[in-house]
């Protein structure tokens, strides 16, 4: 685990378009277990910004749009279109780009690039007040972050393995936000 974490931190650092030659499912799986361990971690370690954020009233978090499109969604239809369908879209469109660009700089550009319209296209789950725009950084930090993790996966193991990170993790946030409804 420190290790996958140290070698997402050093291609964050310095992102190369180069595939992982280690093809092997069980070398890969494992590497996606710790990918998805590392990104709940930050979004836990994030989380009680949010918390005083509301709490000093610069943010209504309870307005969040997400939870008003699933308002009237059974779980299977929630957990296809949040696990299944938008992860697909999404890594389509911000993912599957970012290997287009053979020229070292212009990949560095594009993988940040990609990551930073990932998160900031999240703000759009906010009623958008001048608090929420100025915030903003601070607000999609997570999803910004999720962007980096996802594109590392990627490049290195290809578009199905992004697809596969990002809807098993939107899944384990729907659950979880589930139970603590419940």
């Amino acid at each position: 685990m420190k290790e996958t974490f140290l070698n997402l931190i050093n291609y964050l650092k310095n992102p190369v378009l180069e595939k992982d030659s280690n093809t092997t499912l069980k070398y890969r799986f494992k590497i996606f277990f710790h990918l998805l361990i590392i990104s709940i971690i930050t979004g836990i370690i994030i989380a009680p910004f949010f918390a005083i954020l509301e709490e000093l009233q610069l943010v209504n978090m309870e307005n969040h749009k997400i939870e008003a499109m699933f308002k009237d969604m059974g779980v299977l239809q929630i957990i296809a279109l949040a696990a299944i369908l938008v992860p697909i879209i999404e890594e389509a469109i911000f993912r599957a780009p970012i290997t287009a660009f053979k020229k070292p700089l212009y990949f560095k550009v594009a993988f940040y690039s990609f990551a930073l319209l990932f998160g900031f296209v999240h703000i759009s789950n906010f009623d958008i007040t001048t608090n929420v725009l100025l915030l903003s950084p601070l607000l999609v930090l997570p999803q910004i972050l999720l962007g980096g993790y996802l594109g590392y996966i990627r490049v290195r193991f290809g578009i199905q393995w992004s697809m596969l990170l990002h809807g098993t993790y939107n899944c384990i946030l729907i659950l979880l936000s589930m139970l603590v409804e419940s």
